[in-house]
């Protein structure tokens, strides 16, 4: 899961995105301070391939 936290003149808004690709592409359209973070967690199957 992708993240982005957005803070404008006096708010602060998150959205939620399922791939990298999308998420970047709203970044480039939001105005204020933004941070894109990736959420894994530990039960996510990227983590399960990696350790069966």
């Amino acid at each position: 899961m992708w993240v982005i936290t957005l803070y404008d003149e006096e708010n602060i808004k998150m959205y939620e995105f399922d791939n990298e690709e999308e998420a970047k592409q709203s970044l480039k359209k939001m105005k204020g301070q933004t941070i894109l973070s990736h959420v894994v967690y530990f039960n996510d199957q990227i983590l399960e391939a990696v350790h069966p």
